[in-house]
């Protein structure tokens, strides 16, 4: 008689780390969301003089290949042809006295523009 021996393997790690900070500002965002909003999506358009810039916007549906990740105060969902540029960044969101907006701490960056709209891989 042989014996089966099953390995269980640790859930993967989401490509994005958020600090609770944007854990708080997703559930904010969801909080006045349009009725059809089931989620936040995060993607990396085209555009700036680097390359790419981040956008975060309400998704109303699902795409087969984005990531989801389920926060206590929504679900936070990464554009599928951007997770590549995103893996092992970390989403923070900040305020100041002048301004406020989400900040990514990116390891795949190469470099960005002199205004911070965007970036390169």
């Amino acid at each position: 008689m042989t014996e089966t021996t099953t390995t269980t393997l640790p859930a993967p790690k989401a490509a994005v780390i958020l600090t609770p900070s944007a854990e708080a500002r997703i559930a904010d965002l969801m909080s006045k969301a349009p009725e059809d909003a089931i989620g936040v999506k995060l993607s990396t358009p085209r555009r700036g003089c680097s390359g790419l810039a981040y956008s975060v916007d309400y998704v109303t549906s699902e795409a087969k290949f984005d990531e989801k990740i389920v926060t206590p105060g929504g679900v936070f969902y990464i554009d599928g042809a951007s997770v590549l540029y995103l893996i092992g960044s970390v989403m923070d969101w900040r305020e100041d006295d002048f301004t406020a907006g989400f900040v990514f701490e990116n390891p795949n960056a190469k470099g960005a523009c002199g205004c911070g709209e965007s970036f390169m891989v």
